[in-house]
């Protein structure tokens, strides 16, 4: 028997193996549905990677969404966690979401992960356009020269060294567009119970980020020089606060108890976001707190030794430090110079210099 029910599945809201939002709301059907947003076309955004690289990457959603206004969006990723509401479908690396995504024709795909594991699914979902890089060869490569620039600062360290480019301007690049100042789009999440932090809002807010992963070594800053920075910073009458997750614990105890910074512990991801929403300056090498911060539109002190500097955008809220000595281990994990630290050759003078710079707007 043919039924007498509409359904239009070319509406954003529309599910297909559930019921839609505004039909749980109000009962209504598609037909009689004030709420209907006709999609013309599908994109598929794949960025793996790291939850700081994913947030960094939000920036090209303004304009894909301005382009393709009537796009259905999807995004997968390790961590959909920290994607924005604007996407319509957020998928995280597993069998069923990938099984999911062979089974759709997209009018556009970009793959904006060089390694493999993204490069892997490129030829194997269908597309009518694909942007980014793709897996040739067994070897992940680039798709057109649009990704070429951006695929040789990845396998050679002069020319990484010699870039001008912002990763921005990069996958902008990528997909044909100009980089514009677009702003990451980070959804703070709702939360009503999160902790009755005892932070003095009367005072600036120094957030002092202290890790930056375990295996990223060559990038640590001594615990006695955040010591040091957090007894300069609360001498000068400022709140330190400490920031940090599970592997900076036993150091920020450390820091808090012989400074007299204030660490509250560490949290759940959204629990750590609005930490960081307290903080006024965040203080930080190059970690997923950095993007965060910026995220979050706060005044940044970025802490780089092995990257090219040029690669990030701080909007012109930042200040970016750098050793003193120049740091031979260039996008290492490890430091291999036998002869000094780098980052013992920065100096919390500069650090504080930088906060200052940043607190009174102005650009270094």
């Amino acid at each position: 028997m043919k039924s007498s029910y509409k359904y239009f599945k070319d509406c954003k809201h529309f599910r297909g193996h559930i019921p839609c939002i505004p039909h749980k709301k109000t009962g209504v059907h598609c037909q009689n549905c004030k709420e209907y947003k006709p999609q013309d076309m599908q994109i598929l955004i794949i960025k793996l990677g790291a939850i700081g690289d994913v947030i960094r990457t939000t920036p090209l959603l303004w304009r894909l969404k301005k382009e393709f206004s009537k796009a259905r969006i999807y995004w997968l990723t390790y961590s959909p966690v920290v994607l924005p509401t604007i996407i319509d479908v957020s998928l995280q690396y597993t069998i069923q979401d990938i099984n999911y995504i062979k089974a759709i024709e997209f009018d556009l795909l970009i793959n904006l992960d060089k390694d493999r594991e993204a490069c892997a699914l490129v030829p194997q979902i269908l597309a009518k356009r694909k942007m980014g890089f793709t897996l040739f060869d067994g070897k992940p490569s680039p798709i057109g020269d649009e990704a070429a620039h951006k695929y040789l600062t990845g396998i050679f360290d002069d020319v990484n060294k010699a870039n001008q480019k912002s990763y921005l301007e990069e996958i902008f690049e990528i997909c044909g567009y100009k980089f514009n100042g677009e702003e990451y789009i980070l959804d703070l999440p709702k939360q009503e119970d999160f902790p009755e932090w005892d932070i003095d809002h009367s005072k600036i807010i120094v957030g002092l980020n202290t890790g930056c992963g375990e295996r990223w070594t060559s990038r640590l800053w001594a615990t006695e020089r955040w010591i040091a920075l957090s007894k300069l910073l609360i001498k000068e009458g400022k709140e330190v606060v400490l920031l940090g997750g599970k592997s900076e614990d036993e150091k920020n105890i450390q820091i808090s108890l012989e400074s007299g910074a204030k660490y509250f512990g560490h949290y759940s991801l959204q629990t750590f976001f609005h930490l960081v929403n307290r903080c006024d300056v965040i203080v930080t090498a190059v970690t997923m707190a950095l993007h965060v911060g910026i995220g979050l539109r706060k005044k940044i002190v970025l802490l780089n030794n092995i990257f090219n500097k040029n690669e990030f955008e701080l909007y012109g809220r930042g200040v970016i430090i750098e050793p003193e000595k120049e740091c031979k281990c260039f996008f290492s994990q490890q430091c291999i110079n036998n002869e000094y630290f780098c980052m013992d050759h920065l100096s919390t003078q500069s650090i504080l210099a930088g906060i200052e710079l940043v607190l009174t707007n102005k650009r270094k």
